[in-house]
Parts: C-alpha cells; sequence; structure tokens
C-alpha cells in the first residue's frame, strides 16, 4: 500500500505487543467478573442461617458458609499467622483450635488480627476458659490451601508463615475440619474486618482501561507512523543527474 509504510520495526513490535496488551486487557476483565461472582456468593452466604459443622461436613462447596459452634477453646496450641498489616502497622492473626461439642470436630478459628507491640516482645492475647457459643464463617484459601512450612517457631504459641488446617490435626492426632473458620465480631474475637479479596472488581476494570488505552495509543502510533512515513516518502526530491 503505497499510502501506508510503517517500516519494519514498528511492525514487529505491534505484531510482538498487541496481542500481549489485549490479552492482559481481556484478563483483567475475566478476573474483575470473578470477583464480583465471589463477592456476591459470599454476600448471599453471609445473609444466611449459620449451620452446624455436621451439616458442614457433608458441603461441597464450603466456602464463606456461616457457621453455629458450641465448646471450647484449646489454649495450648495457638498460632500466630505472621506479616498482617492493617492500617499499615504489622500484625498477626491469632489462629485457635475449637472443639465442637455438637459434631465432635475440631475447627481451626481464626479470633482476628493482633498487633505486633514489638519484634521482641509477642502479641498478647486471652482465651476464654467456659464453654462457649460462637458464630464464624468459613474461609477457604484461593489457591488450594496454604500449608505449615519454613520459617515458624518452635514450642507454642506458634509463629507461622503460612497455616494447614489439617496439617495441624495430623500434628496433634486429631479429627478437624480442613479449613480456617473466622470468627464473628463478639466477646472471643480480636480485629476481625478481614478483606474479602485482595483487589476489588473495580480495580481490575481500572487496570483493564490502562491495557485496552496501551493498546489502542500503540496501534495508533503504528498508523500515524505509517501515514507519516508514506507522505514523507511522496515528496522526497528525486535526484537524477542528466
Amino acid at each position: 500500500m503505497s499510502g501506508f509504510r510503517p517500516g519494519w520495526l514498528p511492525s514487529v513490535l505491534v505484531l510482538l505487543l498487541l496481542p500481549g496488551l489485549l490479552s492482559l486487557g481481556f484478563w483483567q476483565l475475566q478476573r474483575s467478573e470473578e470477583k464480583q461472582a465471589l463477592l456476591s456468593s459470599y454476600e448471599s452466604r453471609r445473609q444466611a442461617a449459620p449451620i452446624g459443622l455436621d451439616q458442614l461436613e457433608r458441603s461441597k462447596d464450603p466456602a464463606y458458609r456461616r457457621i453455629q459452634l458450641q465448646g471450647h477453646f484449646d489454649a495450648e496450641h495457638s498460632l500466630l499467622l505472621d506479616n498482617r498489616i492493617r492500617d499499615g502497622r504489622a500484625g498477626v492473626e491469632l489462629l485457635q483450635p475449637f472443639y465442637d461439642q455438637r459434631s465432635g470436630l475440631w475447627v481451626l478459628i481464626n479470633r482476628g488480627w493482633l498487633p505486633w507491640p514489638d519484634r521482641r516482645t509477642p502479641p498478647q492475647f486471652t482465651t476464654p476458659d467456659d464453654a462457649l457459643q460462637l458464630q464464624a464463617w468459613v474461609y477457604v484459601a484461593p489457591g488450594g490451601g496454604l500449608h505449615l512450612q519454613g520459617g515458624e517457631t518452635l514450642g507454642w504459641p506458634r509463629l507461622v508463615a503460612e497455616v494447614e488446617a489439617q496439617g495441624l490435626w495430623r500434628q496433634l492426632g486429631r479429627g478437624g475440619l480442613p479449613f480456617e473458620a473466622r470468627l464473628e465480631p463478639g466477646p472471643a474475637s480480636y480485629r476481625v474486618d478481614w478483606p474479602i479479596v485482595a483487589m476489588s472488581p473495580s480495580k481490575h476494570l481500572g487496570y483493564a482501561v490502562q491495557w485496552f488505552a496501551l493498546a489502542a495509543a500503540l496501534l495508533g502510533l503504528f498508523i500515524y507512523l505509517g501515514i507519516h512515513n508514506a507522505r514523507e516518502g511522496r515528496h522526497e526530491p528525486s535526484h537524477r543527474h542528466a
């Protein structure tokens, strides 16, 4: 085409970059839809009445379901989940085994966030001694689960980087559910304002717009160069000698 001469280097760059930019944009749109579906599921289940652990155990999709518990905490085997940030402050989340008397099952309860007073001084907490009636909701980590791994301290309470409930039950020789339950606000809870998703659907949409804008800018620059080079070529003087 005589009216369009972008040159080989811009053409190669567009062929290499444009599909990637468009793919990233559509991927962000997909992530936005997934996050919106996750939040909708969370909201509908958070409005439902709590169920018992025996009923929850039969559920194929336990995520975000509210549960009703009656029993007591095990104060001897507490986990402090490290590197949890709230309002710019470092802290931990306190997880403790809870024995549910109705079902005879153990469940790992996240009682909430506690600040680090100092890295040399562990966060202080208390554990109720009496039998309790609690309400919590099931948290299932995205990506298939968490596990106990290196970096944890010995002894109890144990400072850990990641936690797998099933690994803890094997370690303690107990029968329990393979996920974490996050406590609802109440006398036994600390700070329990967990974000449901790390990034909101609107942020994913914003990133999608940015990727599509970059793709449009790249394509616009490519078209401009093609037309500009073609015009320059038409106006070049021909150097012919008689």
